[in-house]
C-alpha cells in the first residue's frame, strides 16, 4: 500500500476538523432546542417537565389560595414540575395571558372557559378548586340605606375587579335577576385589596363585588356591610340557583392534550393541597401563606378570612355535576355571546386528571 503523502494527510485532517465543527454545531443546536423546549414547558417526559408558567388572577386572594399554598407546601417540587406563579389583579387579565400564549395555565374562574368557547377559543378546567364563587357584594356604610337589594343598583357605581372579570359577570347577573338592565348601573374597575376599600370609603363606588381578605378588612374597618354572600355552597344556591364552580386551573385544550404527564403532575399537587386544607385549621393554612397576603389586617383577621372561605373549596378537585349548567344559565342571562352560541359545557372541563389521584396521608 502506498504511504500517504503530506498533501493527502493535510486534506484528511481538514475534513476531520470540518466534521468535528459540524458535529459541534449540531450538538449545540440540539442543546439550544432542548433549552427552548424546557423554557416553554413543552417537554413532557416521564422523568420531569420544563417550567410551567401559571397566571393567577390575584395571588393574594383567598379564592385562589391553593396556588401559592401548593408551592409553599412543596407539592409542585414533589411532583417534579417546575411551576412559576405569576399574578394579575383580575381574572380577565389572567385569561388574556393564557390566550396570548404568555403562560401555560391560569388559576381563575371556571366561567371564563364558557365565555372563551363562545368566542371561538377552546380551554378547559383541569382541576376545580371551588364549588361556590367565594365572592361578596358589599355596600358602603354611606349607601346602606339606599341599597338594600340588587334591585337598588339602578344608577349606582358598582365596583368590580376588572371589566369582563367574574366579579363583573356576577354583578350583572344579580342586577338582571333584580329586574334591571345591565345598562342601568355603572361597573367600575377598582381591583381588590386596598384599592377596593379606598374606592368604597371615598364614595367612588357605592357597592361592589370582592373577595377575602378584602371583605373581612371592610367589615373590620366598618366601611361597609354584606349584601349578598357567595362564600358558601348554600349562599351560591340561594343567590344563583345552584353550585357555581369558580376558582380552577384552566388551560388551552390543545396544550393539555399534548402534555398529559405534566397536567397529571399538576393535578396531583393541587388535589394534595385541597386535601391538606380540608384536614387543617384556618390558622394552620394562614400560617403557611406570605405575611403580605394579610393586606395589613394581621394574622387573626386573615385566619378569619380563610375560615369564611373554606366551605367554597372542593376536597378532590372534581367538577360538581350540576355546576357547569348553573354557570351557563347565569352567563346566558346577560352575555350576548352565550345567548347566540350554543356552548358545549362538556368541553369546558375534564375530570381525567383528578379522578385517579391517590389520597394523601398529609
Amino acid at each position: 500500500m502506498r504511504a500517504p503523502t503530506p498533501r493527502t494527510t493535510t486534506r484528511r485532517a481538514g475534513r476531520a476538523a470540518r466534521a468535528a465543527v459540524a458535529l459541534t454545531g449540531v450538538l449545540a443546536l440540539t442543546a439550544l432546542t432542548g433549552c427552548a423546549d424546557h423554557a416553554s414547558g413543552s417537554s413532557d417526559s416521564a422523568g420531569g417537565t420544563g417550567k410551567v408558567k401559571i397566571m393567577v388572577g390575584g395571588l393574594d386572594k383567598v379564592i385562589y389560595l391553593p396556588a401559592m399554598l401548593t408551592q409553599r407546601l412543596g407539592y409542585f417540587k414533589d411532583e417534579g414540575v417546575d411551576v412559576q406563579l405569576l399574578t394579575e389583579s383580575a381574572g380577565v387579565q389572567a385569561e388574556t395571558a393564557l390566550v396570548s400564549g404568555d403562560v401555560q395555565g391560569t388559576v381563575g374562574f371556571y366561567d371564563h372557559t364558557l365565555d372563551l368557547q363562545a368566542k371561538g377559543k377552546q380551554v378547559e378546567s383541569v382541576v376545580q378548586f371551588a364549588q361556590a364563587p367565594g365572592e361578596v357584594e358589599v355596600v358602603s356604610t354611606k349607601a346602606a340605606d339606599e341599597i338594600r337589594s340588587p334591585k337598588d343598583f339602578k344608577g349606582k357605581k358598582l365596583g368590580v375587579t376588572g371589566l369582563g372579570s367574574s366579579t363583573d359577570f356576577l354583578t350583572k347577573y344579580l342586577a338582571v335577576r333584580g329586574g334591571l338592565k345591565t345598562s342601568e348601573f355603572t361597573p367600575v374597575a377598582v381591583g381588590a385589596g386596598q384599592t377596593f376599600v379606598s374606592a368604597l370609603q371615598q364614595g367612588s363606588i357605592q357597592a361592589g363585588m370582592t373577595t377575602e381578605p378584602t371583605v373581612s378588612t371592610i367589615l373590620d374597618k366598618k366601611a361597609g356591610s354584606v349584601l349578598v354572600d357567595l362564600r358558601t355552597p348554600d349562599g351560591s344556591r340561594a343567590a344563583l340557583g345552584g353550585l357555581y364552580p369558580s376558582s380552577s386551573l384552566y388551560m388551552n385544550t390543545a396544550w393539555v392534550n399534548g402534555h398529559k404527564d405534566t397536567v397529571h403532575r399538576l393535578a396531583r399537587a393541587f388535589v394534595r393541597t385541597l386535601r391538606w386544607m380540608a384536614s387543617h385549621t384556618p390558622e394552620d393554612i394562614a400560617a403557611k401563606m406570605p405575611a403580605d397576603y394579610q393586606q395589613g389586617g394581621g394574622k387573626a383577621l386573615y385566619a378569619e378570612a380563610v375560615r369564611n372561605s373554606l366551605p367554597m373549596f372542593t376536597t378532590d378537585g372534581v367538577m360538581p355535576p350540576d355546576g357547569p349548567a348553573t354557570v351557563k344559565r347565569v352567563l346566558s342571562t346577560f352575555d350576548p355571546n352565550l345567548q347566540n352560541v350554543d356552548v358545549d359545557v362538556d368541553k369546558t372541563y375534564t375530570t381525567e386528571f383528578v379522578k385517579d389521584t391517590a389520597p394523601s396521608s398529609d
